[in-house]
């Protein structure tokens, strides 16, 4: 059921369920302990936005559930995504660490629970733990590598190839529905999906009908199921 609006809730690091999947899976408990005393754990509802681009960072947010799409907003007033944030997620934490105001923009695209640690605390954490700064390293390198590889994509590869790799990317980074299911765990408005791929949305809307008549994918409203991988391989040019 949607939440009519946001709203104040009680998460404890130790115990949550998204930290297996978070930068913070091995910290110690008195450090989560510290986290838990000083963080705000919100509700938000689908369009609400965390934080804009050009603004400065107070804090870090990592997401307990849901998810949060991150953008920057072209002079032609299109969104660009950049990539769609998940449960253990941090967001916010490489423009806090290089002292810059915010490089996009942050909106939830689907009920929420996020938390904000105070950019003293996360520094507190993070000073005191090389082994936990070591990791956040890696994973600023590993971002900036996914975000060269997505602009050689927009400039070498077609839109039809494009949005074939943005429908593999889906599948392999949120997976299935469920057990039997394979609907990919994420409904993208064909606006959003439009500005992942770099396009327009006609374009899209026009590209996934010719992908379900040639029997790559179905459409349940706007979740996309993933009919033969293999041609999706393909129509991406992974193999060129």
């Amino acid at each position: 059921m949607a939440l009519k609006k946001s709203s104040q809730l009680n998460v404890q690091c130790q115990f949550c369920k998204s930290k297996a999947d978070s930068h913070f899976a091995e910290l110690s408990d008195a450090d989560l302990d510290v986290l838990s005393a000083h963080k705000s754990c919100i509700t938000y509802k689908k369009g609400q936005n965390l934080f804009y681009e050009g603004t400065r960072p107070m804090g870090i947010f990592c997401i307990n559930f849901g998810k949060v799409k991150v953008y920057k907003m072209g002079s032609n007033g299109k969104e660009q995504i950049l990539f769609i944030a998940q449960p253990g997620d941090f967001l916010g934490y490489r423009s806090l660490l290089s002292e810059e105001f915010y490089g996009a923009s942050a909106t939830v695209i689907e009920q929420a629970a996020i938390c904000f640690i105070p950019k003293s605390d996360f520094l507190t954490i993070l000073n005191s733990n090389p082994a936990f700064f070591q990791k956040l390293m890696k994973a600023v390198c590993h971002e900036l590598g996914v975000m060269e590889t997505k602009l050689a994509e927009l400039s070498q590869k077609s839109v039809r190839e494009r949005l074939a790799a943005t429908i593999l990317m889906l599948k392999e980074t949120y997976g299935m529905e469920g057990e039997d299911s394979d609907l990919i765990d994420i409904a993208l408005s064909r606006e959003d999906l439009a500005n992942i791929v770099g396009t327009a949305t006609e374009t899209v809307i026009r590209l996934l009908s010719e992908f379900k008549s040639d029997g790559l994918i179905g459409l349940e409203g706007k979740k996309i199921k993933v009919v033969d991988t293999q041609k999706l391989i393909h129509e991406a040019d992974f193999y060129a």
